[in-house]
């Protein structure tokens, strides 16, 4: 009974790293951008007040480091990152949701 268990949780494992493992589209990440304003200050492609997200992409998705950076930035604001304009500080955007935007950028966001 033992290894039955086992071999179901494993592939229940399995099964979640499959999922997590899939890259985010801007699709996924579009709701969640809109609900928060950001698409007031970014574009996928072209700076606007902030930079465009494909700009922040390829300064970031080489070093895994990089995505508790990008969620502190979401969540806290930043300044003098990309520029003089400050970045207002998002306390009211859930953590799941800032997971969804880093995991899109750490993925080169793409449209």
């Amino acid at each position: 009974m033992k290894l039955k268990q086992l071999l179901v949780c494993t592939s229940l494992m399995m099964a979640g790293f499959s999922v997590q493992a899939a890259e985010p589209s801007f699709d996924a990440v579009k709701d969640i951008l809109t609900r928060n304003a950001c698409l007031s200050c970014h574009t996928v492609e072209k700076k606007v007040v902030g930079p465009a997200y494909q700009q922040i992409a390829a300064k970031r998705k080489d070093d895994p480091a990089n995505a508790a950076l990008l969620a502190q930035h979401i969540r806290q604001g930043s300044q003098g990152v990309y520029g003089p304009m400050p970045m207002p500080a998002n306390a009211g955007i859930s953590d799941s949701d800032i997971q969804a935007i880093v995991s899109w950028l750490m993925a080169g966001a793409e449209k």
